[in-house]
């Protein structure tokens, strides 16, 4: 069964907004490149899926827009060319290498990550946090940016019951950023 991991940016306090001063650097970049480019397929929700679009589609010019750094190509060339599944209930449509997914969220995801290959990647807010509820994250993957925002959207707000994780990997960037990969614990049978 292929692994879902939940990756995303976050400040010290927990926001997980993406304007809350949390800047992509070239060495987060690279990192998050690398990642990606592990997984098989990336799972989105609509507002996730659209942002992302907005930001790292190639434009139909073929050319990278002027305000895209040197060192933001590889991983816009990397998200534009991964394959992705939407879970949204109001798009009719996806394009951008995406494919809609519809019904029961858990039974789908669930079927994803039966299909052959290395693993999944979700990010986002609401999607992972409906994950993590049906417990279908394996692996929960934060880069903590060194900033309290003090306000904004906070890491899995709202989960209905504690998930206690066990330490797989971590990773300090020059930045003073640090990377942590957690499992779930599983309650012995």
């Amino acid at each position: 069964m292929r692994p879902l991991r939940y990756s995303i940016n976050i400040t010290l306090d927990g926001c997980v907004h993406h304007e809350a001063g949390i800047p992509p650097d070239e060495e987060s970049m690279r990192y998050w490149t690398a990642q990606m480019a592990q997984a098989d397929a990336l799972l989105f929700g609509r507002v996730t899926y659209e942002m992302m679009e907005s930001a790292w589609r190639r434009p139909a010019t073929g050319e990278w827009p002027d305000w895209m750094d040197e060192w933001a190509v590889p991983f816009a060339e990397t998200i534009d060319r991964a394959k992705k599944h939407v879970v949204s209930s109001t798009l009719s449509a996806v394009d951008w290498n995406a494919e809609l997914v519809r019904g029961d969220l858990g039974e789908a995801v669930r079927r994803l990550k039966e299909a052959p290959g290395e693993g999944l990647s979700v990010g986002g807010v609401t999607l992972p946090l409906a994950l993590a509820d049906l417990g279908l994250i394996d692996e929960y993957e934060f880069l903590v940016q060194p900033v309290l925002a003090g306000h904004g959207p906070t890491l899995l707000a709202g989960l209905r019951e504690r998930i206690q994780l066990e330490l797989v990997d971590r990773r300090e960037f020059r930045s003073g950023a640090v990377v942590v990969r957690y499992r779930p614990t599983r309650a012995a049978a």
